[in-house]
């Protein structure tokens, strides 16, 4: 299985570097092996601020609020729409306020890379078909596979 990640950088409230790259990459990838899910893909990753997400959100999910990540899947998996086997993959795109990921990694009391690769595990999953907001039950699913992901990433 190859991963390609195209990164994109909108924002310059955080530097960004190889460190969280490697880490965003890490991170989708164990999601990806976890999930079972074998073939080559690509996934976008841009890195924003808290008005640019901010923006993204009231537009796609009418809430005007900064969020910490969003998520933009190319199939609805999870209604049937997947790629055909052997068919190299364009998972999606996934948009980052590093703003939210430096905040909320100062408030739990772990690492910006930990958060980061926390957030892209959430946002993969997305990817792949799981929504914690459709019902109790899809949100224990959704977290319990995030919890058990996160425990393969040697991240602090």
């Amino acid at each position: 299985m190859k991963l390609k990640v195209l990164f994109r950088d909108d924002q310059s409230a955080v530097k960004t570097g190889r460190s969280l790259k490697r880490a965003i990459k890490k991170a989708a990838q164990r999601t990806l092996v976890e999930e079972g899910f074998g073939g080559n893909s690509e996934l976008s990753v841009t890195f924003t601020d808290d008005d640019g997400i901010r923006v993204l959100n009231r537009e796609y999910r009418e809430k005007d609020a900064p969020t910490d990540v969003l998520s933009f899947p190319m199939y609805s998996m999870k209604d049937g729409d997947v790629p055909e086997k052997g068919e190299d993959v364009v998972l999606g795109d996934v948009v980052l306020s590093l703003e939210r990921v430096a905040a909320q990694a100062n408030e739990i009391g772990h690492s910006f890379l930990r958060e980061a690769s926390f957030l892209t595990v959430h946002s993969v999953l997305h990817l792949l078909g799981y929504d914690h907001e459709t019902s109790a039950e899809d949100e224990e699913k959704m977290f319990a596979r995030q919890r058990e992901i996160m425990k393969g990433i040697k991240v602090k």
